[in-house]
């Protein structure tokens, strides 16, 4: 999950601090070298951990408009029980305006992030991947990863025809105006939540807005074999991009959702060891050349 944000600072210490994901890389936006780019995830970043960041504060970028055609919530999966300790300490360290509900079986809280983000905590007994902790969230309470995502489509059958038909998901639920699909049954970090939503405003990219949403393949081959297919059935898809740890391509999906479809690998320790992970800035070999230019336009930031 990848989303446009504003200050750096706020982010990090949002995400970070206090919803404690380890930040997995820090390094820079490739096609605009002025501006971070954030990995937080697991402890080693693993594919359905990973929400990532642009901020772009300063940069005359307008706020976004949620809506139709976009990815409006984006949830992380929390043990069963410990949404009471999550609303504490919201309000503890001043996100008060929270809300809460019940969908598919699953007990949720939503609130914002700094940037206008929807960010949710889904309780859920069967995510059994380990988290990483940092002081103050013990492991009975700690996020897993990635629960899920929404997305808000005002004609939905051309989406779940896409996912089920060429990109492998099942849809596992449904209820009056959603439309649950999954990977292999309906795990943490392998969910997407489609939203009828006809009436929905266009939704315009920005600040507080999610940018694009990745799923993950094995290898290039897999992944150039759906590019052709995307292709064949008329979709507009990108060449392959180095993204140094994955190569990647994007398209539109016929509600209007940006997709990424990465490679698994090479993956986040080519430059990093696992326990320095987010340490430093990091950049691809072809911008090293540019380092002191490229460190002297970014904001100065503590992680």
């Amino acid at each position: 999950m990848t989303a446009t944000v504003s200050d750096a600072q706020q982010d990090l210490d949002f995400y970070a601090g206090m919803l404690g994901l380890r930040l997995v890389k820090k390094t820079v936006n490739f096609d605009n070298h002025r501006v971070y780019h954030f990995y937080y995830g697991d402890t080693h970043g693993a594919p359905g951990t990973l929400m990532t960041t642009f901020p772009y504060k300063g940069w005359g970028v307008r706020s976004g408009v949620q809506g139709a055609g976009q990815i409006t919530v984006t949830a992380f999966s929390v043990p069963e029980g410990s949404l009471g300790f999550w609303e504490a300490r919201l309000e503890r360290l001043g996100v008060t305006n929270h809300q809460a509900g019940r969908r598919f079986d699953e007990q949720w809280i939503a609130f914002s992030d700094p940037s206008g983000l929807v960010i949710e905590l889904v309780e859920t007994g069967r995510d059994n991947r380990p988290p990483w902790l940092v002081e103050g969230i013990s492991r009975d309470t700690a996020i897993r990863g990635l629960h899920g995502i929404t997305m808000a489509i005002r004609e939905p059958a051309s989406t779940t025809t896409l996912l089920t038909e060429v990109l492998g998901w099942s849809v596992v639920n449904e209820a009056e105006g959603w439309t649950r699909l999954g990977i292999d049954g309906d795990t943490s970090g392998c969910i997407i939540d489609v939203l009828h939503e006809p009436d929905a405003p266009q939704a315009i990219n920005g600040i507080g807005t999610v940018h694009h949403v990745a799923m993950v393949v094995d290898g290039g081959e897999a992944q150039l074999a759906a590019r052709e297919e995307l292709l064949r059935l008329g979709l507009q898809v990108t060449e392959v991009h180095d993204r140094q740890y994955f190569k990647s391509i994007y398209f539109r999906e016929p509600g209007g959702v940006l997709y990424e479809i990465a490679t698994r690998g090479p993956g986040f320790l080519i430059d990093e060891e696992l326990q320095n992970l987010g340490g430093e800035l990091k950049l691809p070999p072809w911008k090293e050349p540019h380092r002191k230019e490229i460190e002297k336009h970014l904001p100065d930031i503590t992680s």
